[in-house]
């Protein structure tokens, strides 16, 4: 691995507890992209300085070390402003590259990134990151052009054909996303009839591995942040007689960037579609709190803060104390626990599921003619525990189903 340094600022009656849980995030999203940090550097300062954020003699100093140690990485546990960044980097110079948070995540979203959909979204929210940070990337080029008919017209600066040129993608790049947001809306419709489940959570909270023993969907898994990009949905049987769409989605982080999560948005849009959201915890995290907390945020920026949660507390087979246990039963109520990777108490998170989705249902009858073949087609599409009582003249359904879908069946007739 590459080593870097690592600069922090703490906040103003920050708790320790809260800054170790930021630091320990930094080195793990680093190493995700096979980087270790060497060095840590804590600047406990009150006032954000306008120049250089941390302030220039703490920069520099640092730089110092770095250049001495041969040290070519700066990460920054924090998103910069356009001007932090750019004078940071000036102290930095031509061999030290600078990495705010916001770059390092969009950096990780951008290597996993597997399918065209995920290409483009990430690659939206790295040229709206980088748009009002061109200036001062191309001072060797801030001659001006012209008289040349090529790229600008006479007089355009180099930057700002750049800018102008970064703007045409960014058009062009939701241009696409808004097509393929289309053809989502399009599936989705088609699944109208089925309950929607979505397993959200702070990412590697084993959302996959939940998805994987819950469908048998074999799902990508990897022990990494941000190892899921893509949301996967995969029908399945729960209870015997009741289907259901479960959906793994992208996983969470404190303070993500808000021009990520719009990017993302079409992706993330299934879950504002769910009748039931599963909140997937890592019961092993030394910061639980934390991780719910950082879930009902972003809940919320989704507009999906009023749909119906149960929280699933997973890898319960990395606890060994059981105070623990102990301290999660009485915190949270006896909430579900379970291990997706070891299939412990899976059970019980099924009868849960089961009960919850059976909830909204009645019993109703419906009695059609023989003839009425496309009711009975529609009968079994959306109701459960179909029971058929045939006569000479006609047949009588008996079956479970929503309100919603009664009236609709009742209204074919």
């Amino acid at each position: 691995m590459t080593e870097a340094f690592l600069l922090v600022r703490k906040k103003p009656f920050q708790l320790e507890k809260d800054l170790n849980e930021e630091i320990s995030e930094m080195i793990l999203l680093a190493k995700t992209v096979n980087y270790t940090i060497s060095n840590t550097v804590i600047q406990n300062k009150r006032n954000i300085d306008s120049s250089t954020y941390f302030g220039k003699g703490k920069v520099e100093t640092i730089i110092s070390q770095m250049k001495e140690m041969q040290v070519k990485i700066l990460f920054v546990n924090d998103e910069l402003k356009p001007s932090h960044y750019k004078n940071i980097q000036k102290i930095c110079g031509k061999k030290i590259r600078l990495i705010d948070r916001t770059k390092l995540i969009l950096d990780i979203f951008q290597n996993h990134a597997k399918t065209n959909e995920s290409k483009a979204q990430i690659q939206l929210a790295l040229l709206e990151y980088m748009l009002p940070r061109l200036a001062g990337k191309w001072t060797h080029l801030e001659r001006q052009l012209g008289g040349t008919g090529i790229r600008g017209g006479p007089g355009e600066k180099q930057i700002e054909i750049d800018r102008r040129l970064v703007r045409k993608d960014i058009t062009k790049l939701k241009r696409d996303l808004n097509k393929i947001a289309i053809q989502r809306n399009t599936q989705r419709k088609s699944r109208t009839e089925f309950f929607k489940i979505s397993l959200v959570g702070y990412t590697n909270a084993g959302k996959s591995s939940l998805l994987k023993v819950l469908t048998g969907h074999e799902a990508y898994i990897k022990d990494q942040l941000f190892a899921t990009l893509d949301t996967t949905t995969k029908k399945t049987e729960i209870g015997g007689d009741t289907e259901v769409l479960i959906s793994d989605t992208v996983g969470f982080l404190r303070n993500l960037p808000h021009d990520l999560i719009a990017s993302f948005r079409s992706t993330l849009s299934d879950i504002q579609e769910s009748d039931l959201i599963l909140k997937v915890i890592d019961i092993s995290s030394t910061d639980i709190d934390g991780h719910i907390n950082t879930i009902d945020d972003t809940l919320k920026f989704l507009n999906c803060d009023d749909k119906k949660t149960l929280i699933v507390f997973n890898k319960i087979d990395l606890i060994k104390d059981i105070q623990t246990f102990k301290k999660i039963n009485t915190q949270y109520n006896n909430p579900i626990m379970v291990s997706a990777v070891e299939q412990l108490k899976i059970n019980r998170l099924e009868e849960k599921i089961y009960k919850i989705v059976n909830s909204n249902l009645s019993s109703y009858e419906l009695i059609c003619s023989h003839d009425r073949g496309y009711i009975k087609k529609e009968i079994y599409k959306r109701a459960t525990k179909v029971v058929e009582v045939a006569d000479y003249n006609s047949i009588k359904f008996k079956f479970r189903c929503t309100k919603e879908d009664f009236k609709y069946l009742k209204n074919l007739k």
